[in-house]
């Protein structure tokens, strides 16, 4: 059972103002909580693989490869920026 001292040290740490009957409900709630959890020491899993996840589903990628682009195309895209030097891109050094 969690006391009403660890109660106020947990809130103290989070910051929380707590009323004595928001401390009394806390001390009851965290401690149903924490008996519940111990449950979880009775289950036998010595023979259970660990896992990361169960569905076995993957991530569907593809290759990323660009492809060539004619000069018309690269006219057109370079047409669209804000700003062009020398047929490339210019922008702001970031350093």
């Amino acid at each position: 059972m969690i006391s009403k001292k660890e109660v106020e040290y947990v809130a103290k740490l989070a910051r929380l103002g707590l009323t004595e009957k928001e401390k009394v409900k806390f001390t009851k709630d965290l401690s149903a909580i924490l008996d519940f959890v111990k449950k979880l020491d009775e289950v036998k899993t010595d023979k259970v693989e660990p896992t990361a996840q169960v569905t076995g589903l993957e991530n569907v990628t593809r290759k990323d490869k660009g492809r060539k682009k004619t000069k018309k195309e690269t006219d057109r895209l370079l047409d669209l920026a804000p700003d062009v030097e020398d047929r490339h891109l210019k922008v702001k050094a970031v350093l």
